[in-house]
């Protein structure tokens, strides 16, 4: 059997880490990421076949636009830019969001002071909004058309209209990256993605269902799942039956497989051939992959045959398995994701003169007591969440716990409960149940790219990192009311101190991901970049949907190879310096 980069734990299984909801009592040090074990499932002979097949599946799906109920929107829509998202119109959700609103650098910080050193200095606005992702317009899900990725709906109430022209929904936080997400215990800023895969959710031991079908002296059966040090599984299925996200309201797993199943893989999206996994599979002379390459083979070259090979019909029983197949191919996917030789890698290393003298010494006030940082950003991962930090505690999965979830003041603590709210089938967060006692505390995200991963924090609020630094020196936002965790509050930074992190920060970049050479290298992809709009405010309507829908823009991602761009990603701050993007041609949409 292949392996693709998952490596052992001594331990059986962990979940999370530090009684009484992320604090630090003492740090992991600083090291190179190459020193961090990637953690592996539990369990994963036990479904497939082959891991080299499996991470080619999981890349297929995670950039296959037809998975959206739209037929336009792939977990990369979301995660196309250094693995997160890098839009700056129709991205606005909350009560004072207005729809389709093209974001500009005098709109950062959202929550802007007269003194950007006091927070408690007067506030010159207060934007109460979240920098998030468009994803779907709002509908009900009635069939899948025959030979088309678009399905059949109805129209479903929506509360992002402009002038009553219907818009894309938006998820109310901002998307993180999927780079360096296989080292998190718990994965989505609330950490609603279990450790625990079970099959077909994000919310582990709270799925009690039997979510596994396999064929089994002659019959089949349903089996439960249960699959440690797997949250990168539980949070894939999340966002594939979202009905802000991906999906319309009442779509099944089944009725996504039966329609991917119909269809060629990323039959609307060109392959580089030169694709570091799929190049030797793709179709030089059109979209997608070589005729004969189906979902269905790619399934049977990854999975056992017990899970496909009912002789009532294979690819029934591949729909009633398809959140178990998307869930474990996307998490073999992205846990090759990992940028682990940035400059700060290699200076860690023993190269000396990876750091200049400005980024050593924005490297040494972060470690510093007067900055903090390292309280909530530790390790090798950069994140108390991750498992080096919970492996330095000794916990596993028999004594579950929270690490790595602060407050940081970035909003009020009743504007998202973070932690402290509670998943799909009702139970807390929080580990153990403390009620009330996690409110406001969200992940703290590993930092490698954050260069390039803008707008920052979980409401998308920071959109440089100047704007991220001087938030910290001014300990948070919000003060009041118990909003700041472990060291938030007695951070001192100086200028030289601000600078100097900042430099600090930028040396994280993996210059892979900056060029999106391999293993960052991906198909191409058509992402909306807003709706058109005929003047201010008054949006052009798109005559090929039923009802007043607003047109989409559409930008082209070019498809790359392993040899990856001549042209570096840019940050969030130059895109809004330039205004944005305003579209360019994406046949695969026209």
């Amino acid at each position: 059997m292949n392996k693709f980069l998952f490596t052992s734990f001594a331990a059986t299984g962990i979940l999370l880490a530090q009684r009484g909801g992320g604090g630090g009592n003492g740090t992991t040090p600083l090291a190179s990421l190459k020193t961090a074990s990637v953690p592996r499932p539990s369990g994963l002979d036990l479904y497939v076949k082959d891991e080299t097949a499996l991470v080619a599946l999981g890349k297929a799906l995670f950039w296959d636009m037809q998975a959206g109920s739209d037929g336009r929107t792939a977990c990369a829509s979301c995660h196309f830019h250094a693995g997160a998202d890098h839009r700056s119109q129709n991205q606005l959700a909350g009560t004072a969001a207005a729809p389709n609103a093209l974001l500009t650098t005098s709109d950062f910080p959202f929550h802007q002071l007269s003194n950007v050193n006091d927070n408690r200095s007067p506030v010159v606005r207060d934007a109460r909004q979240m920098a998030g992702s468009a994803g779907v317009i709002s509908r009900t899900f009635l069939s899948l058309i025959s030979g088309l990725s678009m399905e059949d709906f109805t129209a479903a109430v929506s509360n992002t209209t402009l002038a009553g022209v219907q818009t894309r929904r938006v998820t109310a936080r901002n998307a993180p990256s999927v780079i360096n997400s296989v080292f998190y215990v718990r994965n989505f800023w609330d950490g609603r993605a279990s450790n625990l895969f079970t099959g077909a959710t994000p919310f582990g031991d709270s799925d009690t269902s039997l979510n596994a079908w396999i064929f089994e002296d002659g019959s089949l059966q349903a089996r439960a799942v249960k699959i440690q040090n797997s949250s990168l599984a539980s949070q894939a299925v999340g966002p594939a039956l979202n009905e802000v996200e991906m999906s319309y309201a009442g779509r099944t797993w089944s009725d996504l497989g039966r329609k991917l199943m119909r269809l060629p893989p990323l039959g609307q999206q060109k392959v580089a051939a030169g694709d570091s996994v799929l190049g030797a599979m793709a179709n030089s002379n059109g979209n997608g992959l070589l005729s004969g390459i189906s979902y269905q083979s790619l399934i049977k070259a990854a999975f056992l045959p017990q899970y496909w090979n009912s002789p009532e019909g294979d690819k029934n029983q591949m729909e009633l398995n398809f959140a178990l197949f998307w869930g474990l191919a996307i998490q073999a996917y992205e846990a090759t994701l990992i940028s682990n030789d940035s400059r700060f890698d290699q200076f860690m290393e023993g190269n000396r003169t990876a750091l200049s003298a400005l980024e050593q010494q924005g490297m040494r006030a972060f470690q510093d007591g007067n900055a903090q940082c390292t309280q909530c950003h530790n390790g090798p991962e950069l994140s108390a969440a991750a498992f080096t930090n919970v492996l330095r505690r000794g916990l596993t999965s028999t004594d579950p716990d929270n690490a790595g979830f602060f407050r940081i003041g970035s909003s009020p603590i009743d504007e998202d409960a973070g932690l402290g709210g509670k998943d799909g089938f009702g139970v807390q967060l929080f580990l153990p149940n403390r009620t009330g006692a996690a409110n406001g505390t969200f992940k703290a995200p590993g930092l490698r790219n954050v260069e390039l991963t803008g707008p920052y924090f979980h409401n998308g609020s920071q959109a440089t990192l100047e704007q991220v630094v001087d938030f910290y020196g001014r300990n948070g936002d919000f003060p009041t009311g118990g909003n700041l965790g472990p060291g938030i509050g007695r951070i001192r930074l100086s200028a030289q101190d601000k600078t100097s992190i900042v430099a600090f920060l930028k040396s994280l970049t993996d210059e892979r991901v900056r060029y999106q050479s391999a293993p960052f290298d991906h198909p191409s992809l058509c992402v909306s970049v807003g709706h058109s709009e005929l003047s201010p405010g008054v949006l052009q309507t798109d005559a090929d949907q039923p009802g007043l829908v607003a047109l989409d823009k559409w930008s082209l991602i070019p498809a790359v190879g392993k040899l990856g761009s001549a042209t570096p990603l840019n940050t969030f701050e130059e895109l809004l310096r330039t205004g944005g993007t305003s579209g360019q041609s994406c046949p695969a949409v026209q």
